[in-house]
C-alpha cells in the first residue's frame, strides 16, 4: 500500500534566525517509515528538521514549517491508503515574522501567535476508506487527552506517548482504537513499536476495504 508518515518537529520563525519549535527527534517516525518499507509498502516520509539520515527505500521530503508540512501531507494523502502522523507540529506560529534579525535591546518584545493548521484532523475528516493513525504527546491527563484527540481528529487509532520518549531509542506507548479499546502499555524499542504500528495500519486498512 501507499503510506504517508510524518515525523519530527516544525520551526515557526519570528525573525530570520529565531524560531519556535520543540525537541522532537523524529526517531519514531523514521522507524515507522523504515518498518513500512521493509514490509514492502511504498512510503513517503515528510520530515521536519531532524538530524537523521533518510531511511533506505523510503521517499523522504524535508520541510521546515507547519504550513509546508500541511501542504505536503495533503498532496501525499490523495493517493495514500494510510497515514501515520508522528510529527510534533507546532500548534502556533508568529502572525507577522520579521524580514530581518531583531537586534537585542533591554525592552520586552511581544509576539502575536496564530494557530497552525491541524494536519491530522484535516486528514482524519476526509479519510473515506483510508486510515489515519495519530500520535498524542501528553504530560498530564494522558488518556483523557488522547481520547479527546482521537474523537476530534476522527482518527482510526491514537498512539499515546509522553515527553520521556523524546530523543530516546526506547519508548512507552499506549494505543487507543476508534471503538474506545485501549491496548496494554507497550515498553520496547522504537524499532519494535514501529513494526506494531505498521501492522496495526495494515489491519485497519484491510478491515475498511472489506467493510
Amino acid at each position: 500500500m501507499k503510506m504517508l508518515v510524518t515525523a519530527g518537529p516544525t520551526r515557526e520563525f519570528f525573525d530570520t534566525v529565531r524560531f519556535i519549535s520543540n525537541p522532537s527527534s523524529g526517531k519514531m517516525g523514521f522507524a515507522i517509515a523504515s518498518a513500512a518499507a521493509s514490509r514492502g509498502h511504498e512510503v513517503l516520509l515528510i520530515a521536519g528538521p531532524v538530524a537523521l539520515d533518510d531511511p533506505p527505500d523510503v521517499q523522504t521530503r524535508r520541510v521546515v514549517s507547519a504550513r509546508e508540512m500541511f501542504e505536503a501531507s495533503l498532496a501525499a494523502f490523495e493517493d495514500a491508503q494510510a497515514a501515520i502522523m508522528t510529527a510534533a507540529v507546532c500548534d502556533y506560529r508568529p502572525v507577522a515574522p520579521m524580514s530581518k534579525k531583531l537586534a537585542k535591546t533591554d525592552q520586552s518584545r511581544h509576539i502575536t501567535l496564530e494557530a497552525t493548521d491541524d494536519i491530522c484532523a484535516h486528514l482524519g475528516n476526509q479519510t473515506g476508506n483510508r486510515v489515519v493513525i495519530g500520535f498524542a504527546m501528553e504530560d498530564h491527563d494522558h488518556q483523557a487527552h488522547a481520547q479527546a484527540k482521537l474523537e476530534n481528529k476522527r482518527c482510526d487509532a491514537m498512539v499515546l506517548n509522553g515527553p520521556g520518549n523524546v530523543g530516546s531509542d526506547i519508548a512507552e506507548v499506549e494505543i487507543l482504537l476508534a471503538d474506545g479499546t485501549w491496548r496494554a502499555l507497550i515498553s520496547d524499542t522504537k524499532t519494535n513499536i514501529a513494526l506494531l504500528v505498521v501492522e496495526l495500519a495494515e489491519r485497519l486498512v484491510s478491515e475498511k476495504s472489506h467493510s
